[in-house]
C-alpha cells in the first residue's frame, strides 16, 4: 500500500490549508482569551501589602536600633523600662509582619493555582482535538493510490487533506509542548510558593510564643515600675535581691522537651562537657534546649505512627530504637502540628533523619554508642555539635545568633526576617544563663 505521504511535494489548492488553520488559531489563542484574576491578590492589593512590609520592616530596625543602643547605656531604671518597651513593640511589629507575607503568599498560591487548572484544561482540548485529527490522518493513510485513483473524487481534494492535517498536527503538537512546558514551570513556582508558605506558617509556633513572651515582658515591666515606684535607688535595690545565690540557681529545674526536667547544676554539667568538645558556649547551647523547650504544648504527646513522616522519618526511628533496645510505641516523640510533620525527637529536638546523620559524631564524643536522643548529654552534645556546624564556635554574638537561626531554619532560610526571634529569643536565654553561671564561677 502507498502512503499518500508520498505525493507531499505535489502542487496543490492552498485555500482549504488557510481554512483548517484559521481554526487551529482559533483553537490555539482563543482558549487564551481567559481571565486569570485573583481576587485574593490584585496587583492593588499585592502593592499595597508590599508598602506595608516595607514600613514595618523599617520600624523594626528602629526599634532594633533603640534596643542596641539602650543596652549599650548603664543598668537603671529607665534604661532597662525602654529595653522592655523596645522588645514589646518589636514583637508586635514582627507579629503583624509575618501576618502580611503570608497573606501575600496566600493569595499568589491562588493565582498559580488557577493558571495551573487553566493550561490543564487547555490541555485535555488540545490532547482531544490531536487525537481526532491523528485518526482522521491515519483513516487518509489507509488509502491506497489505486482507491484514490477509483474514486470520485478529485485527486488534489486528497493531497491537500493530507497536507492540512500534516500543519494541523505539526501546530497542535507546538502547542502541545509549549502548554507542557507552561505546565511544568507554573507548577514549579506553585510549588516554591507553597513551600515558602509552609515555612511561613510553621512559625505561627513561633509566632504563639512571641506573643506569650510579649506577655511576659509586660508583667515583667509592670512588675518592676510596681516594686520600685519608679525610683531608681529602689530598683538597684531590687536587681542586688535578683543576684541569687549560687545553691538556688543550682536547684532550679532546667525543662527540656521528650525528656524529664532536671536541676540547672546538672544541665549546665552536660552544657560543659559538650562545650568542651565543641567549642561552643555553654550558655548558647543551655538556650537552644530551652528554646526548643518552649516551641510547642505538644511536647513528647505525639506517636511515630500518627505523627512522624512515613518514608523519611519512620523506618530511621524504628531503627534507632531497635538500636537502642527500646519499643517505639512507648517513646515520646513531638506531635505533629497542622502545617507539617512532627517526630522530633529528645531535649534537642533532632528529626530521626537528622539525628542518624550526627549520631556516629555523638557517639565518638559521648562513648555512648549508639548514642540516645532522649538522653540529655547525648541530646546537648548533638546540639553543640550541630551549631559548631552552624558556625557558632566562633563565639561572636551575630555568629551565635546565625547559629541558632540556622540550628531551626537551615542555612537557606536561617536570614529570613520572620525568623529573627528565634534568634533573638535563643541570645536573650544565652545571656540569661551567661549571667547566672558567673555567678556560680564567682565572676
Amino acid at each position: 500500500m502507498i502512503s499518500l505521504h508520498t505525493f507531499s511535494l505535489f502542487s496543490r489548492p492552498r485555500t482549504r490549508i488557510v481554512g483548517y488553520l484559521s481554526l487551529v488559531a482559533l483553537i490555539i489563542v482563543g482558549t487564551w482569551d481567559m481571565r486569570i484574576v485573583d481576587a485574593q491578590l490584585t496587583p492593588e492589593r499585592k502593592a499595597q501589602l508590599e508598602a506595608e512590609l516595607a514600613q514595618i520592616e523599617k520600624e523594626i530596625a528602629t526599634q532594633k536600633s533603640i534596643l542596641g543602643a539602650k543596652q549599650q547605656e548603664k543598668v537603671s531604671l529607665e534604661r532597662d523600662v525602654a529595653i522592655l518597651d523596645a522588645e514589646i513593640k518589636e514583637a508586635q511589629l514582627s507579629i503583624r509582619a509575618r501576618d502580611l507575607s503570608i497573606q501575600s503568599l496566600t493569595g499568589e498560591i491562588g493565582q498559580k493555582g488557577e493558571v495551573i487548572g487553566l493550561l490543564s484544561d487547555k490541555l485535555s482540548r488540545e490532547k482531544e482535538s490531536l487525537a481526532r485529527l491523528i485518526k482522521k490522518t491515519d483513516e487518509l493513510d489507509s488509502f491506497s493510490l489505486v482507491e484514490v485513483m477509483l474514486s470520485n473524487r478529485d485527486l488534489s481534494d486528497f493531497f491537500s487533506d493530507v497536507d492540512t492535517f500534516d500543519v494541523i498536527e505539526q501546530s497542535l503538537s507546538t502547542s502541545f509542548a509549549d502548554i507542557e512546558q507552561t505546565k511544568s514551570y507554573t507548577s514549579e513556582q506553585k510549588m516554591s510558593l507553597e513551600e515558602k508558605k509552609t515555612e511561613e506558617m510553621e512559625l505561627r509556633k513561633i509566632q504563639q510564643l512571641q506573643k506569650a513572651r510579649i506577655e511576659e515582658k509586660r508583667v515583667e515591666r509592670n512588675q518592676v515600675l510596681k516594686e520600685t515606684k519608679g525610683q531608681e535607688k529602689l530598683y538597684q535595690e531590687l536587681l542586688a535581691n535578683k543576684e541569687q545565690n549560687a545553691a538556688v540557681i543550682k536547684s532550679e529545674l532546667f525543662a527540656m522537651r521528650g525528656s524529664a526536667a532536671i536541676p540547672f547544676g546538672q544541665a549546665l554539667d552536660y552544657a560543659k562537657v559538650a562545650s568542651q568538645a565543641t567549642g561552643v558556649r555553654p550558655a548558647l547551647i543551655l538556650g537552644i534546649i530551652r528554646e526548643e523547650t518552649n516551641l510547642g504544648a505538644n511536647v513528647g504527646t505525639g506517636t511515630w505512627s500518627a505523627d512522624m513522616h512515613p518514608t523519611r522519618d519512620v523506618p530511621v526511628f524504628k531503627e534507632i530504637c531497635a538500636g537502642l533496645g527500646l519499643n517505639p510505641d512507648t517513646m515520646p516523640v513531638s506531635k505533629k502540628a497542622w502545617y507539617g510533620w512532627g517526630g522530633a525527637m529528645g531535649p534537642a529536638q533532632f528529626i530521626p533523619s537528622t539525628w542518624v546523620m550526627y549520631k556516629d559524631r555523638v557517639a565518638a564524643l559521648t562513648g555512648h554508642n549508639p548514642p540516645n536522643p532522649w538522653n540529655p548529654l547525648d541530646a546537648f552534645t548533638a546540639s553543640a555539635v550541630l551549631l559548631k556546624d552552624n558556625g557558632a564556635a566562633k563565639g561572636t554574638y551575630a555568629a551565635e545568633r546565625l547559629a541558632a537561626l540556622r540550628y531551626l531554619a537551615g542555612w537557606k532560610n536561617a536570614e529570613n526576617p520572620s525568623y529573627a526571634f528565634y534568634g533573638d529569643d535563643v541570645m536573650g536565654f544565652a545571656t540569661e544563663y551567661q549571667r547566672q553561671i558567673d555567678i556560680l564561677e564567682g565572676k
